[in-house]
């Protein structure tokens, strides 16, 4: 059963990027571990990953714009370094499946569940999802994203993210095919919203790592007037 680890259900989250960080990781590379037995590769692997992430993390470190960068940069490298192995030993599309496996699949159960717990016991679910994205953008993400806010008021909340810094990285890395599966990592809270119950609904038409020029994170209460 999912826990909330991360104590959103009862109002007292706090972006720790350090913290956050090593739980993905961990989670990332103990989920790619039993990969490799599945598919009878040799598990030292996962050994040589652990090293070759560290040689990255050193390597790409001019890409470290502010402290939160420093985390996005590690866990983003986790994926790039974990692929490079799998890349040649399973080719492309398993590859990218399974780091997308590994990525997604261990946290999104109790991503959603504390999500939902969160918007059910809010006395105003949108805003309570309003200031979590906020406390996000400003401690988990920093200036490696750029955001702008076509809206930002009672009704709406029209976030937009015109730089992705773990699109920049996995540019650097030449491993764009990978952008996608950290898109795909959202949808743990996306599916816990519930237009009918909390009041507002979620629209994400595309992102960079699917060819949109940007990404759009819009929140808007039900019956809200749509405003693009």
């Amino acid at each position: 059963m999912a826990t909330d680890q991360w104590k959103l259900a009862d109002g007292e989250y706090v972006p720790d990027p350090d913290r956050d960080t090593a739980v993905i990781i961990d989670s990332f590379f103990e989920h790619v571990a039993v990969t490799l037995r599945e598919h009878s590769l040799p598990e030292e692997l996962i050994v040589a990953m652990r090293a070759r992430h560290e040689e990255l993390e050193i390597a790409d470190a001019d890409l470290i714009v502010d402290e939160p960068a420093r985390y996005n940069l590690r866990m983003t490298l986790a994926l790039v370094a974990a692929y490079e192995f799998l890349l040649p030993r399973l080719g492309r599309e398993e590859a990218v499946t399974v780091v997308g496996a590994a990525f997604n699949e261990p946290l999104s159960d109790m991503l959603r569940e504390s999500t939902r717990a969160m918007l059910d016991t809010a006395p105003d679910p949108f805003e309570a999802m309003v200031a979590l994205s906020k406390s996000r953008e400003e401690y988990a993400f920093g200036r490696g994203f750029t955001f702008g806010r076509a809206a930002d008021d009672d009704r709406r909340y029209l976030l937009d993210v015109h730089r992705c810094f773990y699109h920049d990285v996995l540019v650097a890395n030449s491993a764009t095919e990978l952008t996608p599966v950290m898109c795909a990592f959202d949808k743990g809270w996306i599916d816990a919203i519930d237009p009918d119950k909390h009041g507002f609904r979620f629209e994400r038409a595309t992102t960079i790592g699917l060819g949109g020029t940007h990404c759009p994170f819009h929140f808007r209460r039900t019956g809200a007037d749509k405003v693009d």
